[in-house]
């Protein structure tokens, strides 16, 4: 094939025109989002494919571009900064797109035409670059850059993957990093305990990366994501009607986005089509100042979010030369003619084949075209005057560099006719200097001072949205005090004044703690009511506390408090078996006064008197006894208590079997040869008595000696008491004295029993043996009802034993001889109750 001149002649196969040129000593790039969305060409691989097409025109990003522009031009008019030198520009659109990103990072590489191409020897004719906007984009910028060493300052690329020097080495931004970015979003998340939270974000690196960042922020936290949805990078309605739904039917109410305001946009405007409001948005600083949703149309669906937006300065010239931009001054330039058509609707060049209706082109620019006019708290802008200034001050240090003291090989210095790039950015790395008295630097990554206003959205004038400043946070601050936030000045989603609940599960008061959903986030959980014993006094405990051993829960299980005491105290329980005690003391000191006042008839001195007033005495110690029973138990009573009453007791029985033996004797004695009266004495019954007594309190001085009974604080009968109540100190011990009273009142009853049938009107054995039957019946009650019994109605039931056993002894023994001694005296004769009477 032949070749031709012409084919050895290298031409640019397509042309990307620049937004804005101006020559200068030194020339620097601008990539600009100058628009937001974008139409993908048809790719049938049939024709050459046209390019892509950029539609949405942003007056926000043309506002940066001027910003550019006009700190060149202060710079090249100042005699401090960069003095004899200026500074020239290249800036080119994006489209918000990484493809179309991609094509201007090459068209700023390459000279406007082939005459103005630079061969690849030499320094490179472009120093340094802003941009870009988005993360994204400035990936792939900055991948390209890389190869020339080119430095790029990022004036609104958030994304903390931009921070890894060895992937991109050149990069510099004057915006915080997104990990400061996702803390403080965390913070806020916990500040207004919104626990259950939707996140959507952009189909890119920033987005990716932030949520990425955020969700390892949250971990450990109460909060909770209920869901995360993705918004296409070229906008699919279908994709986005799909995430509304899923907004709508979420009990989420607070939704955080990570995306840019190209994405955004469409997505928004469907968003107000689904009539979808109670949303609380969280925005991030990518779209929370974007001016293109400060129409009145956008409050009812927008108004009330909050978010973090880049600190906002000051640009005194700024709003003065925007004026100066018109299509007359411009009137070959597109973007200035789309300018036109996003402000007011026309175009000034109606031949060009616009839509548009024709308008003059001289039109005033006003404060109400917000989205390009306001400058009232400038902050991408102040990001690109401060990035275009780091530069500026950068080369201005390395301009002053003195031969033989340079940083460079054989501390050389750069050459200020043929600079390298990476020279430049060996002084943008050290560069420091104030501008309106805010201090910009870079760290070792290239990240700047992490610093965010939190803005809120809030009717304005004319029913517009405005950015109002409601806070900050500061990223040096000490761990927990970088945020600030003036709550009052707050307006609500809904404008309300109250922020909106957002949670899975309401708050579990004090007094009960959370259980986790099988299957469910942490966040989603039922409350369960603590256990007695149990307290839990912080709203949504995840355990509740013991209360220590002498306290108990209150019943709302807030609070400990002092368990109740309980003993058997003087009561209505305690109160009546005193009277009990007392009226049947009382009553056996009434019979011992009858038997004492008719002790010389023959009732009282048949079998033995003596013995009758020994067991009248004993019952009135042992209706006594009862009362130690009663009040609150002390080293004294416990150890009365139980010997006490059993000495007395077996006091009783002692008297109640000589009487028996006497009885049987009594009428055994005429049998012929039965001398068994000469065994059963006065002197012989004293000692049955005393030696049957005396073996009871030898058990009780062993009991005393080995193991006495103590106070002891019982709290196993029931948890919730402090039961006080008298330890016996040797089981054993109490079962041997219950034990013997029990031989005793046995032996009594077989005796009594074998003498019932014996001659005579007045056979006492019948009573004995029935008041044994009794004394019997109740003791062996007593001991499944004693061990059954809890608390103090342990103490009851034994001092109602000792009541019951000596009121059946009194009846059983003395009531028919009193019905004799007081109703029916004539029979109380010694004839009557041998049933000798003559008939």
């Amino acid at each position: 094939m032949e070749k031709t001149n012409s084919a050895k002649v290298c031409t640019l196969q397509s042309s990307f025109e620049p937004g804005f040129v101006a020559d200068g000593d030194y020339v620097i790039g601008g990539i600009f989002p100058l628009h937001y969305n974008q139409e993908m060409p048809d790719l049938n691989c049939t024709y050459r494919p046209s390019a892509v097409k950029c539609n949405g025109f942003d007056p926000r990003a043309f506002r940066w571009v001027q910003t550019m522009r006009l700190a060149v031009e202060e710079i090249n008019q100042s005699d401090e900064l960069l003095p004899n030198h200026t500074l020239g520009y290249k800036i080119f659109d994006s489209c918000a797109y990484p493809l179309t990103g991609q094509r201007a990072a090459l068209a700023v590489l390459n000279g406007l035409d082939e005459a103005h191409s630079h061969m690849c020897t030499g320094a490179s004719p472009l120093l340094a670059v802003i941009g870009e906007s988005g993360s994204a984009q400035s990936i792939v910028v900055s991948r390209i850059l890389q190869p020339f060493r080119i430095p790029m300052i990022s004036y609104f690329s958030s994304c903390a993957c931009l921070s890894d020097r060895r992937k991109y080495p050149t990069f510099f931004r004057v915006i915080p990093n997104d990990d400061y970015q996702v803390k403080a979003i965390a913070q806020l998340l916990l500040r207004f305990n919104w626990t259950w939270v939707g996140l959507v974000r952009g189909d890119h690196e920033y987005g990716r990366f932030a949520v990425y960042g955020l969700l390892r922020e949250l971990q450990g936290t109460r909060v909770c994501v209920a869901y995360q949805e993705m918004i296409p990078l070229l906008y699919n309605r279908q994709r986005a009607l799909e995430i509304m739904q899923v907004m709508r039917s979420s009990g989420a109410k607070v939704v955080v986005v990570f995306s840019a305001e190209g994405e955004m946009t469409p997505f928004l405007r469907d968003y107000m089509k689904q009539n979808i409001t109670g949303i609380q948005w969280v925005a991030s600083e990518a779209w929370v100042t974007a001016s293109v949703f400060t129409g009145s149309e956008y409050y009812p669906y927008l108004g009330g979010t909050i978010g973090f937006g880049i600190r906002q300065g000051h640009i005194p010239k700024l709003s003065d030369y925007l004026q100066t931009v018109d299509p007359q001054r411009y009137p070959t330039n597109p973007l200035v003619q789309e300018l036109w058509g996003a402000l007011y609707g026309c175009t000034p060049f109606p031949s060009l084949g616009a839509l548009l209706p024709p308008c003059s082109g001289q039109e005033s620019l006003l404060e109400q075209h917000s989205a390009y006019m306001n400058t009232s708290s400038p902050r991408v802008a102040y990001n690109v005057y401060k990035s275009v200034y780091a530069i500026a001050h950068s080369l201005h240090n390395l301009l002053l560099c003195q031969p033989g003291s340079g940083p460079f090989h054989n501390n050389s210095c750069a050459q200020s006719n043929n600079i390298y790039p990476w020279q430049l950015q060996h002084y943008l790395q050290e560069v420091s200097f104030s501008i309106a008295g805010e201090e910009v630097n870079f760290d070792l990554k290239g990240d700047s001072i992490p610093y965010y206003d939190i803005i809120n959205w809030q009717r304005g004038t004319g029913g517009k949205i405005e950015f109002v400043n409601v806070g900050l946070f500061d990223g040096t601050k000490a761990a927990g005090k970088e945020l600030v936030i003036q709550e009052e000045r707050i307006i609500w989603a809904g404008h309300q004044s109250k922020a909106l609940v957002s949670v899975c599960s309401a708050s579990c008061l004090p007094g009960s703690r959370k259980a986790v959903r099988r299957g469910k986030p942490v966040c989603c959980f039922d409350c369960i009511p603590c256990d007695s014993g149990k307290i839990s006094n912080q709203t949504d405990s995840i355990d509740c506390t013991t209360c220590p051993e002498d306290f108990w829960s209150n019943t709302e299980r807030t609070a400990c408090i002092p368990k109740k005491v309980e003993f058997l105290a003087y009561d209505s329980l305690g109160i009546a078996l005193t009277v009990i005690a007392v009226v049947g003391a009382c009553l056996t000191l009434a019979v011992l006064a009858v038997f004492l006042y008719h002790r010389n008839t023959a009732i009282v001195r048949i079998n033995n008197s003596e013995l009758s007033f020994f067991i009248l005495l004993s019952l009135t110690l042992c209706f006594l006894c009862a009362l130690v029973f009663i009040g609150e138990p002390t080293s004294w009573s416990c150890v009365l208590r139980h010997t006490a009453f059993s000495i007395t007791l077996s006091l009783c029985i002692s008297c109640i079997l000589g009487k028996t033996l006497v009885v049987l004797a009594a009428f055994t004695v005429a049998m012929p040869g039965n001398n068994i009266m000469k065994w059963l004495g006065p002197k012989q019954q004293r000692a049955i008595i005393f030696i049957c007594t005396l073996l009871q309190v030898v058990i009780c001085a062993a009991w005393l000696i080995d193991a006495p009974p103590y106070p002891s604080r019982n709290t196993q009968y029931e948890l919730s008491k402090i039961v006080l109540e008298c330890s016996v100190g040797s089981s054993l011990a109490f079962w041997c004295v219950l034990g013997y009273i029990g031989l005793l009142a046995c032996l009594c009853f077989v005796l009594a029993f074998l003498a019932r049938k014996l001659p005579g009107n007045f056979n006492e054995a019948k009573f004995i043996t029935f008041s044994m039957l009794i004394f019997c019946a109740v003791w062996l009650s007593f001991i499944p009802a004693y061990i059954s019994s809890p608390g103090k109605y342990a103490d009851a039931v034994e001092t109602f034993a000792i009541l019951a056993s000596s009121f059946g002894l009194l009846f059983c023994l003395f009531s028919p001889k009193c019905y004799i001694i007081l109703l029916k005296p004539e029979k109380n004769t010694k004839q009557h109750l041998m049933g000798k009477e003559k008939k």
